[in-house]
């Protein structure tokens, strides 16, 4: 094998042996020889390696093709990491460019069981208007933005559960006090890619909306664009929505989500 002198491993066998594990991440099922050859290894240096992986847990052989593969634990490890992610640093820079962009103040909440709760907020340093919400506070999923974006990825079974749970409330002329109507505005949150908060939580507020995906494709967190209904006309909602599922793809995309193909 080719070593790089100017930034050689110390331990050689390590290197060797993620070698093999990221070989057969790759290429899936491979047998002895044709890994061998495409590491440039002895057959039987290979081969102790592949025992060494499998003794750990980390491949195994299939009975009928010989072959070698990995198994489900190095996902599980993977899983853990992911697990342990702590989205506001990563969230934080992509809420401070998206508040840059809009000139508006945006919100970053997480579900927190059948409501969500505020984690962090970036005023807009142009307006002269502060948004009143607060990092800490709660409220219900039905009659914001945020909340109506997370919704829209769940089931109807899991919709009706949190509805039931919830006090329903018209906190406005505008809040969805009916489990039939929110279910047709999840349906064109579904189409858009997008939520809104049409004055529903607070007269002359309104706010577009979007969900994060983890890297299980489960939504525990949103985001939100909030500004008084004199700046988010149906045509500034239009333009900024462009940003809005830039942001939600792209932090998707940092938090491990990948689209199936």
């Amino acid at each position: 094998m080719t070593e790089n002198t100017s930034n050689k491993n110390p331990i050689q066998s390590a290197e060797r042996i993620f070698q093999v594990l990221e070989t057969l991440a790759q290429m899936g099922p491979i047998g002895l020889m044709d890994l061998s050859n495409h590491l440039e290894l002895h057959k039987s240096t290979a081969h102790r390696l592949l025992m060494s992986l499998i003794y750990m847990g980390y491949a195994r052989q299939d009975e009928d093709t010989q072959k070698y593969m990995l198994s489900y634990k190095i996902v599980g490890l993977s899983g853990q990491l992911l697990d342990k992610i702590d989205i506001l640093p990563i969230a934080h820079s992509y809420m401070k460019q998206l508040a840059e962009q809009s000139q508006e103040t945006v919100h970053l909440v997480q579900r927190n069981d059948n409501d969500i709760i505020y984690i962090d907020k970036v005023e807009s340093k142009v307006s002269s208007i502060r948004m009143v919400s607060q990092i800490g506070m709660i409220h219900p999923m039905y009659c914001s933005g945020v909340g109506k974006a997370i919704l829209a990825t769940l089931s109807i079974e899991e919709v009706t559960k949190i509805w039931n749970a919830s006090l329903i409330e018209k906190k406005t002329s505008k809040t969805i006090v009916s489990l039939e109507e929110l279910f047709k505005v999840l349906e064109i949150v579904r189409e858009r890619g997008y939520a809104m908060d049409d004055e529903e939580n607070e007269i002359g507020v309104r706010c577009i909306a979007a969900c994060i995906y983890d890297y299980r494709g489960k939504a525990k967190y949103a985001f939100s664009i909030s500004a008084p209904v004199s700046r988010m006309a149906d045509e500034r909602i239009k333009e900024l929505s462009s940003h809005v599922l830039q942001v939600k793809n792209d932090l998707s995309l940092a938090l491990g989500y990948r689209v199936k193909k």
